[in-house]
């Protein structure tokens, strides 16, 4: 392939996946530059440092050797999906993060990416690509730094200059040669307002998160029949996910597109979720209500579990 149609196969790949709803996307070059390899660097200090927690999967060696996950990989679309939507909970219902709010993102974005692939393969004979979504072994918000999309701030999540942090991610792995957006530079600058927000002290330093204290992580990940006591007397409510670092951050404070997407609107109930109704679901209704749900990964008795200590922590301020 020249580098002139190249070219023009990237831009017709960008305005395609624009065209299913992503919005920023990009192109990084495989391997990377000197970034990426800061962003391995760091991934292999936080492993040791245990702030994984029990999410042994952190640890694939595959995260760190993108081409283990499509062999002869020379490029990488990433996109954002933007799923703020303009809603807001009942007053004293439970909490849940927004990305839980829709459909499985994963299902979503997935499907969509795979839509590319198949384009890829009309346009490029014998190309191969790989679709992949944060259940996949990818540092997914280091290659979307590096694709230009945006810059990881200090509570780890990635921020856009439009979308502030509220974007779920996606990556085609392709073995086609793109030309390469430029990568993000951060603007967080000397602002640390997620940090003092997280009531549970989990961002130990900037960018450094320790799931060890995060609610986030203890309400969908912990698999102990009991909170530890710290994390269950800070929930202020939160009984799957948290937001609270995401709130805090200034480019969530400007005024923001709300997204459209049907895949992504609220289902009406996870916005007025009250602790006496939730408390009493049965296992079945649970399967039900969470069906299509990325928050699938919470078990019935584990959503008990939060919401009892959610009770147990109360009063609680709304923040």
């Amino acid at each position: 392939m020249t580098a002139g149609s190249a070219t023009a196969l990237a831009a017709q790949l960008r305005e395609r996946a624009r065209a299913l709803g992503f919005d920023p996307v990009g192109i990084a070059a495989v391997p990377g530059g000197e970034r990426m390899q800061l962003r391995t660097a760091a991934l292999e200090r936080w492993l040791r440092a245990g702030h994984q927690a029990g999410m042994g999967w952190m640890a694939d060696p595959r995260r760190r050797a993108v081409e283990s996950l499509l062999p002869g990989v020379r490029s990488l679309l990433a996109v954002g999906l933007n799923h703020h939507v303009a809603a807001a909970r009942a007053p004293g219902a439970l909490k849940v993060a927004r990305y839980g709010w829709g459909r499985d993102y994963h299902r979503v974005i997935e499907g969509r990416l795979r839509q590319l692939g198949r384009w890829l393969e009309q346009e490029v004979e014998g190309v191969r690509w790989r679709a992949c979504v944060d259940s996949a072994p990818l540092m997914d918000k280091a290659w979307a730094e590096e694709a230009g999309l945006g810059w990881i701030g200090k509570h780890g999540n990635l921020i856009h200059r439009r979308r502030g942090s509220w974007l779920l991610l996606g990556h085609l792995l392709t073995t086609l040669e793109l030309p390469p957006d430029a990568p993000a530079q951060s603007l967080c600058g000397s602002c640390s307002r997620c940090i003092p927000a997280c009531p549970t002290g989990a961002i130990r330093e900037p960018f450094v998160v320790d799931s060890r204290r995060c609610i986030a992580y203890h309400t969908i990940e912990n698999r102990d029949p009991q909170l530890p006591e710290p994390i269950g007397a800070a929930l202020h409510g939160w009984v799957a996910g948290c937001d609270l670092c995401q709130e805090a951050c200034p480019w969530n404070h400007q005024p923001l597109e709300s997204s459209l997407e049907a895949d992504l609107q609220p289902r009406p109930w996870w916005l007025n979720l009250q602790a006496g109704e939730a408390l009493g679901w049965s296992d079945a209704e649970w399967d039900s209500r969470m069906r299509a749900s990325a928050l699938r990964r919470i078990r019935p008795w584990m959503w008990r579990r939060n919401i009892r200590a959610a009770l147990a922590g109360q009063p609680q301020a709304d923040p």
